[in-house]
């Protein structure tokens, strides 16, 4: 086993959003002969259309190639592929854990973007060795000069160590291959101490439950011994063990330094939980590893059917995501106006937008998701801290102290000539600006503290806009800080739409209210009554618009005669109105709902 672990590594790919990570994935298993040209398609690693389409990767897959090096000699390379962007950002982290090297892949033509440094922080806190590489040199456009010099800035290296390929193409992957080899440290453990491992992603599987993806730091775990979880002190007996090809290929065991799978028979993907360490329960090692923690949704919106009939179909759609899916968190909830549906909580607004989507596709629902909100802390006047996810179950103001808001730090890599506008839709959303440095003669690195809850809402929409698509964002929370914020509510002919409330800060409210006011007037058809619609902060009524009633002239059979006859008619329609109004309700379309989402802030 020891002389194994000298011919392994360990090592994962970190990039920005397609800067062609998958590409180069798909190269280095054709080129170590892993996929057969009839396997190999393009981005064979993502496994969902979804994926395939947008460019991302969403869920992490490992794989095992064994490469015969022209040099030296047969060799196991262990990929633990990463999702790439920000709202999987502790995912990441679990598995650059499990890794001893990582290379770091930059577009020839875009540069280094913002979260390119953040992943190499993360890499660089864990200890790895960095290989930088240029990708895309294929390209027309290509600055293979330029990013040069960027990474030379960035970690400080030699021109000659920065390799150059082609994704595309294949060109320069095998020396990519042969300086994994040289550059990465083979793992280190001993196979006859307690086994610790670490879980860096798990699966549901509906024959042998949930699975975990694991790196084993020492010791040997055997099928068919019981292994206990420190996170939650659970324990499970191994039904199955191996490594990842395409497919799980079931070993008789794993050793110290090895990557692979272990099917736990648990029921519940959130039993096993990414980030945890996984031990025997007669032989426990004398601690968990370092790094554990629950992932925190930091999104949360309303999620209710179009059709009341499809209820049951999302709550068993919802059940299955989980099962594959820990992060996603929700719970039953009725509003008024848009009847039974569930809250649920993401990392981020890109995995609220993927777990829509998959939910609409997959599963063939319609669906109304309310506007994306935060989780905030109340503390009420008599001391206590209360933490409210949704903006209708706010406390009366009576009882409130203070209302406290998740603050992250935005870091926006943008070209020098569009930093004026990237400063001011920052600081038009309460964004507090903390550095800005020129990363080159081209390009500036500008950091912000902003409220989340301005963030999700429009700014990367925004961004993209002012800066004609070549600005990057990335963002990590770094606190909760109290503002002076207020409860939003829209009223319906003096009823509230509890699916339309939202907090905003005190400041903003009234353009905020008055926008969806005349929003809501253009989608809210005609009655035959007057429709008031109100934006009102507690008692006080912020703005008003109204939509005019149907008129029926009931004066046109008078011809001539006296006024007082013609009074007579309009005051009986004037009372019919009014009884009307009592009893009639206004019917909200959908599309009002989805406007919520698109009122330009």
């Amino acid at each position: 086993m020891a002389l194994h672990r000298e011919t392994t590594r360990n090592f994962c790919i970190i990039a920005h959003i397609d800067h062609g990570k998958s590409t180069l994935a798909d190269r280095l298993l054709e080129q170590t002969g892993t996929l057969k040209g009839k396997q190999m398609q393009e981005q064979v690693l993502d496994s969902m259309d979804l994926e395939r389409e947008r460019g991302i990767t969403i869920k992490s897959h490992p794989i095992r190639m064994d490469y015969d090096s022209p040099r030296q000699g047969h060799h196991t390379l262990n990929l633990i592929d990463t999702p790439g962007h920000v709202d999987f950002h502790y995912e990441v982290s679990r598995s650059l854990a499990a890794c001893e090297g990582a290379l770091l892949v930059v577009d020839a033509v875009q540069g280094v973007q913002a979260q390119t440094i953040n992943n190499l922080y993360l890499a660089v806190e864990h200890d790895l060795t960095i290989i930088p590489v240029i990708n895309k040199i294929d390209l027309p456009a290509a600055r293979v000069d330029y990013v040069m010099e960027q990474f030379i800035d960035l970690i400080g290296c030699d021109p000659d160590e920065v390799l150059q390929v082609s994704a595309k193409t294949g060109a320069g992957v095998e020396q990519l291959l042969e300086a994994i080899i040289d550059q990465v440290p083979a793992p280190t453990g001993d196979d006859t101490l307690p086994p610790r491992g670490l879980i860096f992603d798990c699966i549901f599987d509906p024959y042998v439950g949930a699975v975990a993806y694991v790196r084993l730091f020492q010791g040997t775990i055997n099928k068919g011994d019981k292994i206990r979880l420190f996170g939650n002190e659970k324990q499970f007996e191994v039904g199955e063990i191996g490594w990842f090809r395409m497919d799980r290929i079931a070993q008789k065991s794993l050793g110290a330094g090895e990557v692979g799978y272990i099917a736990t028979g648990a029921k519940d993907v959130r039993d096993v939980r990414v980030g945890d360490t996984v031990t025997l329960v007669d032989n426990p090692c004398d601690g968990p590893l370092p790094g554990y923690a629950e992932a925190k949704p930091m999104v949360f919106s309303g999620m209710y059917p179009t059709e009341n009939d499809q209820y049951d179909d999302l709550f068993d759609a919802l059940q299955k995501l989980q099962m594959n899916d820990a992060s996603l968190t929700w719970e039953k909830e009725t509003s008024a106006a848009l009847g039974f549906g569930f809250r649920c909580g993401f990392l981020g607004l890109l995995h609220m937008e993927i777990i829509q989507e998959r939910l609409e596709r997959e599963y063939n629902l319609n669906l109304i998701a309310t506007l994306p909100n935060v989780e905030y802390e109340i503390l009420l006047k008599d001391g206590s801290l209360q933490l409210c996810e949704n903006p209708a179950l706010l406390p009366d103001v009576k009882y409130i102290d203070e209302i406290r808001e998740p603050i992250v730090r935005a870091a926006v890599i943008t070209p020098k000539e569009y930093v004026g506008a990237v400063i001011k839709i920052s600081l038009e959303r309460r964004g507090v600006q903390t550095k800005m440095e020129y990363l080159d003669t081209e390009r500036v690195n500008i950091e912000f503290d902003l409220p989340l809850n301005e963030l999700v809402v429009d700014y990367y929409d925004k961004l993209k806009s002012v800066t004609k698509g070549y600005a990057s964002l990335d963002y990590e929370y770094i606190r909760n800080q109290a503002d002076d914020l207020v409860r939003l509510d829209i009223l319906i002919n003096g009823d509230m739409v509890d699916a339309m409330t939202c907090i905003v800060h005190r400041d903003n409210a009234y353009n905020w209210g008055l926008k969806l006011c005349q929003k809501l007037k253009e989608l809210i058809p005609r009655q035959m009554f007057v429709v008031a619609i109100q934006a009102a902060v507690g008692t006080r009524v912020l703005a008003r618009t109204t939509v005019k009633a149907f008129r029926k002239n009931v004066t046109a059979k008078c011809y001539g005669g006296d006024i007082s006859r013609k009074r007579k008619l309009l005051e009986k329609q004037k009372e019919g109105k009014k009884r009307m109004k009592q009893v009639g309700s206004v019917e909200i379309p959908q599309e009002a709902f989805l406007a919520v989402l698109k009122v330009e802030r």
